[in-house]
Order: C-alpha cells, then sequence, then structure tokens
C-alpha cells in the first residue's frame, strides 16, 4: 500500500461485484441432505479458534484449518447496492474441529453445507461459526459451500480507517488492508492462510468487473454479464479486490501473460493512463533487479472516488486513487506497487507486525525506478529521509511499530532506509543475491523479519544484529551505515 502523503489514510473501499453464485446460475442446486448430529463430536473434536492469534489483530482469521481455493460467484446490482453470492471454501482440517469459523461482516447467510451436507450456522459479531453435521478429522479436507446476501458495508477500524466493501456512483469496488475480503465473501481473513482464487462477478450489462488474476472469460445473457477471474498463485486475502463500473479497458499480452488495465471513464484521458501504460516497462526493469516476475498476469485498476485516497498492491492487478495522477504522470506509485508483487504479495506476511518487509521494500523499489528513470540516485533518496526524517520517525521502531503506525513513515521510510543500510553494508555483489534469493526461495510463501535476517546472513557470511536492531528496533537515529 502506498498511502498519498499528507492525508490520512483510509483503508477502504474497492469492491466490485458482487455475490451471486446462485443468481448466477440458471440450473437449481440440488438440495442439501439434512444434518445428522454425530453422537461422538462432543468427545472427539473441539471447535476451531475465531482468529489466529496475531500480536496486532488477535481476532483476524481463523484456526483448525487450511484453505486451498476459493470459489467466489457473486451478483451485484449498483442500483439496489443488493450483494447476492455463494462461496466454496475447500480446505484441510488442521485439528479435529466440531465447527470452524469463517470471517463474514454484515451480510446474511442464507444456508451452508459441508461435503453436501446441511451444517448449522450462527453469527458472533463478524464472525461465522459453521458447526457441520459431523466432525472434520484432521489432515482431512473438506468442502464448504456458502450462500448469503445484503447490502454490504466498509469495516472501520479506529487507528486504520475503513476498510471493504463501496458502493461508487457507477458500480462498487472492495479493497482494504489489513482485512477488506470479509464485506463481500467468507473467508479466513489472515495472510498466514493463502489460497488460491475462481471469480465469477455479474452485473448490469455494460458495467465491467475486474478482479486478479487472469481474464478467462465473460458471458451475457437477459440483461446481465458474468465476468470469471483466476488467480492460480496463492494470494493473501487482503489482496483480493473487485471493481464495478465504467473503464477505458486496455487488453494486451506481455511475454505469454494477459495485460489487463482499467481507468475509470470519469477520470479524462491523460496521466493516469499514461502511467498505468507503463506497468509492463517497470516490471520488467523491476524483474531484472528481483527475478522472475511471479504472477500469471499484469494490470492495473485507476478509481476515482473521495474515499480512496490510496494505492494497494492487490495481487496481479494494483488499484490506484486517481489522486496520484493529479499532477501528472507517476510512474513512481506504479513502481511501488509492482516491487509489492514481490514483497508483499508472492513473499507474503506471517503476521502484521512484519509489514517492512512488505513496505519497507517497495519504498526502496521506488527509489531504485526514480534513479533508473534519470531522477535522484538512491543514495540522495536515503539521504534526504536520513537527514529529514522527524524525531518521531526514530522513535517509532518499524520492525515494532504497533497496530496503530501499522501504515506509519517509519514502516515506509525507515523500513527503506533500513534496506539500504542493509545493502551499503554488505556491497552490491552480496545484496542483490540476498534480495533475488529471498524472492525466489520464499516464492508463495509466508514470513518473518527474523527468517529474513537468517536469510541475509546465511548469503552475505556476516553476522547482522546488530545492523537490524538499530535500524528495524532502535528508538533513536541510527548513525549513517558505512561502505565495506
Amino acid at each position: 500500500m502506498l498511502r498519498l502523503r499528507g492525508l490520512r489514510l483510509r483503508t477502504g473501499l474497492l469492491l466490485a461485484g458482487a455475490l451471486g453464485l446462485a443468481a448466477c446460475s440458471s440450473t437449481p442446486e440440488p438440495a442439501a441432505r439434512e444434518a445428522t448430529p454425530s453422537p461422538t463430536a462432543s468427545r472427539q473434536f473441539t471447535p476451531g479458534a475465531a482468529g489466529v492469534g496475531d500480536e496486532y489483530f488477535p481476532r483476524y482469521g481463523n484456526g483448525g484449518y487450511d484453505v486451498t481455493r476459493y470459489v467466489v460467484k457473486v451478483r451485484y446490482d449498483p442500483a439496489t447496492d443488493r450483494l447476492t453470492g455463494t462461496t466454496t471454501v475447500q480446505a484441510t482440517a488442521t485439528a479435529s474441529l466440531s465447527a470452524f469459523h469463517l470471517d463474514l461482516a454484515g451480510l446474511t447467510v442464507r444456508g451452508v453445507t459441508v461435503d453436501g451436507v446441511a451444517a448449522r450456522h450462527a453469527r458472533d459479531g463478524d464472525e461465522l461459526v459453521v458447526t457441520p453435521a459431523a466432525g472434520l478429522t484432521s489432515g482431512n479436507g473438506f468442502t464448504a459451500e456458502i450462500r448469503y446476501e445484503g447490502s454490504p458495508k466498509p469495516l472501520t477500524n479506529e487507528a486504520l480507517g475503513e476498510g471493504g466493501f463501496r458502493h461508487t456512483s457507477d458500480g462498487a469496488v472492495a479493497l482494504g488492508q489489513p482485512e477488506s475480503a470479509s464485506t463481500w465473501f467468507p473467508v479466513n481473513d489472515h495472510p498466514a492462510d493463502k489460497a488460491t482464487y475462481d471469480f465469477e462477478i455479474t452485473v448490469p450489462e455494460g458495467l465491467t468487473a475486474v478482479s486478479n488474476g487472469v481474464p478467462v472469460g465473460k458471458t451475457t445473457r437477459a440483461g446481465w454479464t458474468t465476468w470469471k477471474w483466476a488467480e492460480r498463485s496463492p494470494m493473501a486475502s487482503y489482496l483480493s479486490m473487485v471493481a464495478i463500473g465504467n473503464f477505458r479497458v486496455t487488453r494486451a499480452e506481455h511475454k505469454g501473460r494477459p495485460v489487463f488495465s482499467a481507468v475509470t471513464t470519469g477520470l479524462p484521458e491523460g496521466a493516469a493512463d499514461a502511467s498505468i501504460a507503463r506497468t509492463v516497462e517497470v516490471a520488467d526493469y523491476l524483474e531484472g533487479v528481483f527475478g522472475p516476475y511471479p504472477f500469471g498476469s499484469y494490470g492495473g485498476v485507476v478509481v476515482d472516488d473521495p474515499g480512496i485516497r490510496f494505492a494497494l498492491e492487490t495481487q496481479s492487478r494494483p488499484v490506484y486513487s486517481a489522486n496520484f495522477f493529479r499532477r501528472g504522470e507517476n510512474s513512481g506509485v506504479v513502481a511501488h506497487e509492482l516491487a509489492h508483487q514481490w514483497f508483499g504479495d508472492s513473499v507474503s506476511l506471517a503476521r502484521w507486525s512484519d509489514i517492512w518487509l512488505n513496505e519497507g521494500f517497495a519504498t526502496y523499489a521506488e527509489w531504485l525506478w526514480l534513479e533508473h528513470d534519470g531522477g535522484r540516485t538512491v543514495q540522495q533518496s536515503f539521504d534526504g529521509e536520513y537527514v529529514g526524517a522527524s524525531a518521531s520517525l526514530w522513535r517509532t521502531p518499524p520492525g515494532r511499530p504497533g497496530a496503530a503506525n501499522l501504515f506509519g513513515d517509519s514502516v515506509y521510510q525507515r523500513g527503506a532506509m533500513t534496506v539500504h543500510a542493509l545493502r551499503t553494508t554488505v556491497g552490491d555483489e552480496a545484496f542483490f543475491r540476498i534480495v533475488r534469493g529471498w524472492a525466489a526461495d520464499r516464492r508463495d510463501g509466508n514470513v518473518t523479519t527474523a527468517d529474513f535476517v537468517a536469510h541475509a546472513e546465511q548469503v552475505s557470511g556476516r553476522q547482522l544484529d546488530a545492523l537490524f536492531d538499530a535500524w528495524l528496533y532502535g528508538t533513536e537515529q541510527p548513525e549513517r551505515p558505512t561502505a565495506r
């Protein structure tokens, strides 16, 4: 994510379409079998946790299972702000479960089945508690199908603002960090549980519905168009997005991968279009620095809505606020969000406290791109931040920022300075081996700061605790790093 500096963060909005699986199909769904309670479940099985226990957000996500795939079919009507849908969750139990939780905010559940058998369901705030007819044995796979409907509403976090579904002037958008997905489909909403996704988004004919991954076709019937998308690389839930509305769409192919970009028609043609048009150019440059581009498609979406004042690295198709392009072309924000495709999307957090691994590297990529594109050198960018940093930046350690400072300047700017301090300390040859190896070895996985420190020490052959302690966890300005 990249905030417009000087503006209050508002995490939330991009949703697009809608829910409606059942509504997307003209074939009646088979009736679920009646639930038959298991006489031994209470003795052999226990409920899964209502959160993964993240230090910053203990109730985010859920325990007891690992999702492998979501199939999200939704229908959205902007005229009525009505969402209907069916989501299929394919998962493996990691504990023997008598019940399990899914995150789902605000929407009304009409029915749940587990492995084709009707299951009981109840609400506990933004938690959907599912009790299957029989216990789920640890190590075994299961499939849950949830039917739901309603008018989605954003989630509000006192420190971080809004995230999730937002009705717009010509459609809707779902977007946000650290959570948003649960406002339009049931999900294990924490980056530690990555999965693949299939989206079928049905909207009134004439509107575009954009989501993650590869476009796999669209069909129109009786005044409604269903747009289909598939993200085959594991994705953290907060990186899912949907944007529905009127867009100028650009389709192309690059290195055998589809390119799909969309700019809202509410903007005059100009800086936003020109900036997004540089997506593959920027991606190719970053590929030369970080290693192979990790996903099966490219693109970007520009939205113009007063509630969206940030850009977010939604997987394979970042979303940008139109505000980034008010003063002209801005390829720097494109570089930032594309760098996240490696750092944050492919190599993802295991816990939110380590977010500097995402934002520090993405900000450093901005500095690299600026130098490559004829602007300031990386050293000049570092020096400017180091000299001009406020006292509060040094008091906030990026490696332990606290939930309230998750998107504060320290995470971004001091995070990037940490990356440069590492480069200066170990030298360019070792540094770029560290970065490329990190992206390659941890591809599609989840990581911590301790993992990165161990990797950097192994590749460089140097003990780096003092460097990382000062730059990530200290509360005073560290000394300038000294080149080898």
